[in-house]
């Protein structure tokens, strides 16, 4: 299956902004014409509907980018559409592009193109998209860093749709795994009809209290204007880096005398705790002991690769140390939703959004999809995706 770790996952990092991919393209957008002729194969209609009952379709900007997946290659995409590739010429507005896409300019007939990447909208004010050169010299595009105070971003209200379009289907997401500001909920139709993303109602006052009300989270709250994620919250000095230790520690003592059995696709595997690693299947591979930022980011000693047997056993792992259920279950992946966050050592950033949406599904951290709790939704026959910004 893919997912946000599969089509997102692995971005390369500029300075302290997201550089989308490795392969860009020359020619200005504003002037050339679209990437291929095959510019708008595969053309999903997609549509954006303003219930914020706070800014005017006036107010709202929406920027699509990505990687264009017939040429492999950075593009921006206009209002009918049709993609363009990126170039270090587009940065003329202080040194930025202006991608921008008026809401109340967006067209009746708007479609996505077969790309991967996100859909940003913005709510009273532009963001801050630069094309900077990557490792080859070729024009890339460097992305808002939200979660950083000083980032030429961070003043403006917005969030992002994640999606990959190709021929197998349409696979997108609402996501918090970085940051929380805007309330979105998509509707993907096709041989299924699916929503997800869509909070309760007062959901998003309520987020903002209740983690603005716990003493190790409450720093991340920056008034009502956004949640920063508790492990970008690690870098920047607002969270504690050994948040996770105890319970860490608590997982490594159990399992050095028990063995906890993880169940994936590809079998079940057996660990025990030996030292600093815990070892499955005798020693065939093994998950180092990880830190409090390792959790939070999934990555490090919990890094998951595509290789069908360590990734999804570090995914598992992983997913219930966030949701601290490795304690109270020795087989795994767990799957009632009652029995997670209960420890009083657990990601409350992301217990806070299920709490709070309608069908208990969100984008809290990197390995939210295990057992199919993240707010993802995919459709191999899709017709539209509908985009709905929602009550604040």
């Amino acid at each position: 299956m893919i997912n946000r770790r599969l089509f997102l996952g692995g971005a390369s990092i500029a300075a302290a902004t997201p550089l989308l991919g490795t392969v860009g393209c020359a020619g200005n957008p504003r002037a050339a014409t679209p990437i291929s002729d095959a510019a708008n194969m595969g053309a999903l209609p997609i549509s954006v509907t303003n219930n914020s009952g706070r800014y005017t379709d006036d107010e709202i900007l929406l920027y699509i980018v990505g990687t264009d997946l017939t040429t492999d290659r950075h593009c921006w995409v206009d209002s009918t559409g049709t993609p363009h590739p990126v170039s270090i010429d587009d940065n003329t507005n202080d040194g930025y592009t202006d991608y921008s896409i008026p809401l109340g300019a967006l067209s009746a007939d708007m479609t996505l193109p077969y790309m991967s990447g996100r859909i940003y909208l913005a709510m009273g004010g532009e963001l801050g998209i630069r094309i900077v050169e990557d490792g080859n010299g070729d024009p890339a595009l460097q992305l808002p860093a939200g979660w950083v105070d000083g980032d030429g971003s961070f003043d403006v209200l917005h969030d992002t749709v994640e999606f990959t379009h190709n021929e197998d289907g349409m696979f997108c997401n609402t996501s918090m795994v970085d940051q929380f500001s805007v309330p979105i909920g998509i509707r993907l139709t096709g041989d299924q009809d699916q929503s997800t993303g869509f909070l309760l109602p007062g959901g998003r006052d309520a987020i903002f209290e209740t983690l603005a009300a716990d003493p190790d989270f409450s720093p991340l709250v920056f008034d009502q204007h956004r949640i920063i994620a508790p492990g970008h919250g690690l870098d920047a000095g607002l969270f504690p880096t050994d948040y996770f230790d105890p319970y860490v520690d608590q997982v490594w003592t159990h399992y050095a005398g028990t063995d906890l059995s993880v169940t994936t696709n590809a079998g079940t595997f057996t660990g025990r705790v030996e030292g600093d690693r815990l070892l499955f299947d005798g020693g065939v591979f093994a998950i180092p002991r990880p830190s409090t930022r390792d959790v939070f980011f999934c990555d490090g000693a919990l890094a998951a690769p595509n290789d069908g047997i360590t990734g999804p056993v570090a995914a598992i792992v992983g997913a219930a140390l966030n949701r601290s259920t490795l304690l109270d279950s020795a087989a795994q992946p767990t799957n009632d939703p009652a029995t997670f966050y209960l420890n009083e050592i657990a990601n409350h950033y992301a217990a806070v959004f299920h709490e709070h949406t309608e069908d208990g599904k969100a984008y809290g951290f990197a390995f939210d999809d295990v057992e199919d709790f993240a707010s993802y939704v995919q459709d191999h026959g899709p017709s539209k995706l509908e985009i709905t910004l929602t009550p604040f």
